[in-house]
């Protein structure tokens, strides 16, 4: 054999010996894979199928089958595998020599140890005796709203929102109800400061934000939270981070629901009857040959963007957060625009482990532009006319309407740019912080709010109109040569200033008692002013440009009006809490506060509130350890007594006069004064008492929590304004004399939970029931508070402004009819029959009757969450019950009105309907307010859907990005109504006239996308 033979041979057989090698290496490395089994189960031994059981530290893993066995190859003993499902405890364990694992999930407290901020303070969840609900920023930003308010809408039982489409505008915000006959708002704490609003926050800005609504949970903010409070929390920049990130969002806003109006041909039916009936001459349509959907119009397909941009860094002693905010809302009626920017700074330094200063500044501007113009003018207007016949030239409406209607394009054209509207705010704060002795903390913050607002506006020359022939009278083109110009000019300011020192102790002794308690000292100080005045021009006409729309560029010897007005208050205050905890089950919750308030005479300026909160975790429990089912049961009750004084007037307790009779005295001439208003002089605060019952439970290994909550409020001493007759007039005498009480129950609901690994939902929902009543409304004294000219009333026995006004029961069809049935004495055929309820053969005003509230008795919110993989779907629902809407857009008289199109339906003969009375507006019998005008306000909307994709770390690695979601999002696609106007959504702003339809502004359905991107 040659060298080079043997060369080969020895290749060939390391060859040979590599290969034995590897298959001897596989074969150990099976040998040392070990395979594990096992079973999961919950704290109640049920199965938990799509459980995650996956090797710590690497991206294998498995999850378990319908039966909750599981099977893993692990590669050593040394191997630790962690266990999960959603709404559970995660669970790590060594596998060591144990070739089964059966591993028990019990309920993650992690939820439960959730901190919730409270008055001056924080407290556990599970340690809560009073009733709050908490929402999160997340929730709250993921909606493209201007006001983070109208995102609250259906998440919360208790709370009503009713939002409004007009840019820029706020929400009106309810919780439990109507507690006064004065003003219902809550109380807005923002950072620790006193607000009536929070218009000047962005969503993105926002960290959580807690609604606070039994008495226990509000007798710590005093005199100005008797209609509850919300807390709004604001982010901060988190320690050893330093993080950029970006909400955005840009979308469209359409009208989904319009009014029914006829079009050209049924008006010229209807209103041809009309005349027809009334025994007068046919109209002349001749020239009228046009046919134009007014709303169509003025309303259009509007812009919206959301942005927020925040930078936010840890250092080793300080924490900085800085953002920028963005808003753009056009209105959906044309030339209706708003506009604000939002700059924020939060500053904090760690001067020492026990000493921390910081600040926080938020500056905010708004621009606003009006549209000049009105719905209600483009439902009324005939639709018979053109609109322009060239620039600066329109059509006039017919005659039988022009003097009180006008061309809706051409009033929103000429009023387009003819306002200028500004306003200014900084709200800042500064503290500082000292923890002494272990246990204790001293905390002092002074706060300010600074506001400044503007508005010009100005009334131009008007257009050339065009006026076609009717009958005998020919076409012609006019002018109001008599017109001028005139300038508005208007500025308000607004100053806030409030201080807040608390001492705050937390220990916990043997394990076991856990106390925390805080006591403090609080001023609060604000003040506004106000100018208003106006000038016309007999001269001269001003320019359409606003650097002239100043007052003094007319002068003074013009027509000038001008007005003013202003206040300011005071109130100082004490205050303490304590929270008690025995082995985390036994928990009780005491608060205290003493206010004194400048509204108020000396001698009625100091009250004291209080409340007590017990709760009881029953599941912790020995007895309870053998219960199955449930994991989590608290009991808890409360009771407290709260002020209600936010939003009343200054210096209530002071007299007020007015000019009277003169007198003359040889040659000169006095003027008297009378009061005007005279005060009770024991007049004080309205005082509001709750009691709270209610329960905490979740089950099924924590996949299902409930909420549950019974409560009885009571608003003692209403502030009224009762007129008694007087030896000069008649005066007003403000006084105590009334009290409203709001009962109910609150419900709330979650399932949470997972299908195999990679399938995750939620579904939620809320229902509130509210029933207001009117314990007494003057005393002693037969008294009755009036709202809307009398379609609203106010008394003991019903609900507070409750619709007021006759049952219809039909149309009289013939005299025979009328002859046997209660009617009014010039009541005919065609008109509305009314229900003669005092029985007395005849209808009068004595037979007006409670016809409805307008204030929702059920509230209620639906919530899917979805999620799979990186993609989320977000499906959220929201509605009212129990409530009714006056249509008072179709009672007006004043002239001939385009028609609605129910009126097609109009009373013709004998049999024709019994709905609808005859076309003829001189008969005034069918115009007095009726639940013919009445419609049910039930509804159900979906609020909010929303696809979204986060893309996953793997894809974004080499970017920068840590975190992005895109999303695409419908806001109010769909409203499911009875209800004929633009949006069920009806004011609820004035607690005595509630629930007109007088032309509400639509709320629109919003088509948007979105992102969130985080580097």
């Amino acid at each position: 054999m040659n060298a080079q033979e043997q060369n080969r041979r020895a290749l060939k057989l390391r060859r040979i010996s590599i290969l034995q090698l590897c298959f001897v290496l596989a074969g150990l490395t099976a040998l040392a894979q070990t395979q594990v089994t096992g079973k999961i189960t919950g704290a109640t031994g049920s199965v938990i199928a799509g459980a995650s059981v996956v090797i710590k530290g690497s991206s294998t893993g498995t999850v378990t089958d319908n039966a909750g066995n599981y099977t893993i190859s692990v590669p050593n003993a040394n191997t630790v595998l962690v266990f999960s499902y959603v709404g559970l405890g995660t669970q790590e364990i060594t596998v060591g020599s144990r070739p089964v694992i059966n591993v028990v999930l019990t309920g993650s407290t992690t939820e439960l140890n959730n901190v919730v901020v409270v008055g001056y303070g924080t407290q556990r969840k599970r340690d809560l005796t009073g009733s709050i609900t908490s929402v999160s920023g997340q929730d709250i930003a993921r909606q493209p709203n201007t006001n983070p308010l109208s995102s609250l809408q259906g998440k919360v039982a208790g709370l009503t929102v009713v939002n409004t489409g007009r840019a820029g505008a706020s929400p009106t915000v309810r919780i439990r109800g109507v507690n006064s006959t004065n003003n219902a708002n809550p109380l807005y704490v923002v950072d620790g400061i006193f607000q009536t609003n929070i218009d000047y926050l962005s969503p993105g800005d926002i960290e959580s934000i807690e609604v606070l609504k039994d008495p226990s949970s509000i007798a710590i903010f005093g005199l100005q939270g008797g209609n509850g409070v919300i807390i709004v929390t604001t982010k901060r920049a988190a320690r050893g981070t330093t993080r950029v990130s970006l909400q955005s969002n840009v979308g469209v806003q359409r009208v989904q629901r319009k009014i029914d109006v006829t079009d050209a041909a049924g008006f010229k039916k209807l209103y041809s009857a009309q005349l027809a009936n009334r025994g007068a001459a046919a109209f002349d349509y001749t020239n009228y040959n046009a046919d134009n959907n007014w709303q169509d119009l003025i309303l259009r397909d509007a812009f919206l963007t959301t942005n927020t941009l925040s930078i936010a860094n840890s250092a080793e002693k300080t924490t900085t957060l800085f953002s920028l905010g963005y808003n753009n809302q056009q209105g959906i009626l044309k030339n209706d625009q708003y506009q604000r920017y939002i700059v924020r700074l939060n500053e904090e330094i760690r001067i020492t482990n026990k000493i921390r200063i910081g600040g926080d500044i938020t500056g905010f501007h708004y621009r606003q532009q009006d549209p000049g113009a009105d719905l209600n003018n483009a439902l009324w207007a005939a639709p018979i006319i053109p609109i322009q016949a060239g620039p600066g030239l329109y059509y006039t409406t017919p005659s039988f309407q022009r003097a009180q209607v006008s061309n809706p394009l051409a009033r929103l054209d000429l009023n387009n740019g003819n306002s200028v509207n500004r306003g200014y705010r900084v709200v800042g704060s500064i503290f500082g912080e000292i923890k002494f002795l272990n246990n204790f903390t001293w905390r002092s913050t002074l706060y300010t709010d600074l506001s400044f607002a503007s508005s010009r506006s100005y009334t131009p020359l008007p257009f050339r109109y065009i006026n076609l022939g009717e009958g005998a009278a020919r076409t012609d083109t006019t002018f109001d040569q008599t017109a001028r110009t005139s300038v508005a000019q208007a500025q308000s300011e607004n100053r806030k200033f409030q201080q807040d020192h608390t001492l705050t102790f937390e220990k916990t002794f043997n394990s076991k008692h856990r106390i925390s308690a805080v006591a403090g000292f609080t001023t609060l100080f604000q003040g506004n002013s106000s100018l208003s005045g106006s000038r016309r021009d007999t001269t001269l006409n001003v320019p359409r440009d606003p650097n002239y729309w100043y007052l003094g560029i007319i002068g003074d010897n013009n027509p000038t009006f001008n007005s003013g007005g202003g206040g300011e208050e005071s109130y100082q205050s004490f205050l303490g809490r304590v929270s008690y905890s025995f082995s985390n089950k036994y928990l009780v919750n005491a608060t205290y506060r003493r206010d004194g308030s400048s509204k108020f005479s000396a001698a009625n300026r100091w009250g004291n509130f209080g409340s007590v909160g017990l709760g009881w975790v029953v599941s912790d429990e020995e007895f309870f350890n053998g219960i199955r089912g449930i994991d989590f049961l608290k009991l808890r009750g409360a009771y407290g007594t709260v002020g209600s004084a936010l939003g009343l007037g200054t210096n209530l307790y002071r007299n007020l006069v007015t000019t009277a009779n003169v007198g003359v005295f040889g040659d000169n001439v006095y003027t008297s004064v009378t009061p005007a208003t005279v005060p009770d002089p024991n007049l004080h605060w309205e005082v509001v008492r709750g009691i709270d019952a209610g329960l905490d439970a979740r089950f099924l290994d924590n996949r299902l929590n409930g909420e549950f909550t019974f409560y009885d409020r009571t608003t003692k001493d209403i502030l009224t304004v009762v007129t008694l007759p007087g030896t000069a007039g008649d005066y007003l005498y403000r006084t105590n004399a009334g009290t409203i009480s709001n009962r109910g129950v609150e419900i709330s609901l979650g399932w949470n939970d997972k299908i195999g690994g990679d399938f995750t939902y939620r579904i939620s929902g809320n229902m509130s029931y509210n029933k207001n009543k009117v314990e007494s409304i003057g005393n002693t004294i037969n008294f009755q508070l009036v709202g809307n000219g009398g379609t609203n009333l106010t008394t003991t026995g019903q609900s507070i402004g409750y619709f007021y006004g006759y049952r219809q029961t039909g149309i009289y069809q013939t005299t025979a009819q009328l002859d046997k049935t209660p009617a009014f004495s010039n009541s005919l055929p065609g008109d509305i029959s009314y229900a003669d309820i005092n029985g007395d053969g005849i209808i009068s005003s004595a037979d007006r009757t409670n016809l409805g509230t307008p204030f929702p008795t059920y509230n209620f919110g639906a919530n899917i969450t979805l999620g799979y993989k990186g993609f989320d779907l977000i499906v959220d629902g929201q509605g009212v019950a129990g409530n009714k809407i006056y249509t008072q857009r179709r009672t007006s008289t004043f002239a001939i009105l385009n028609y609605e199109t129910n009126r097609l339906n109009a009373w013709t003969v004998p049999g024709s309907t019994n709905v609808e009375p005859i076309l003829d507006n001189t008969r005034g019998n069918n115009f007095l307010f009726s639940s013919y005008f009445l419609e049910k306000g039930d509804y159900f909307r979906i609020r909010n859907a929303q696809i979204g994709y986060t893309f996953p770390k793997s894809m974004l690695a080499r970017t920068g990005i840590s975190n992005l979601r895109a999303y695409i999002s419908g806001q109010n696609i769909g409203t499911f109504t009875r209800a004929t106007g633009y949006t069920p959504e009806v004011s609820l702003a004035n607690p005595l006239a509630s629930g007109i339809d007088n032309g509400t502004y639509p709320v629109p359905a919003v088509y948007s996308f979105g992102l969130n991107l985080t580097f």
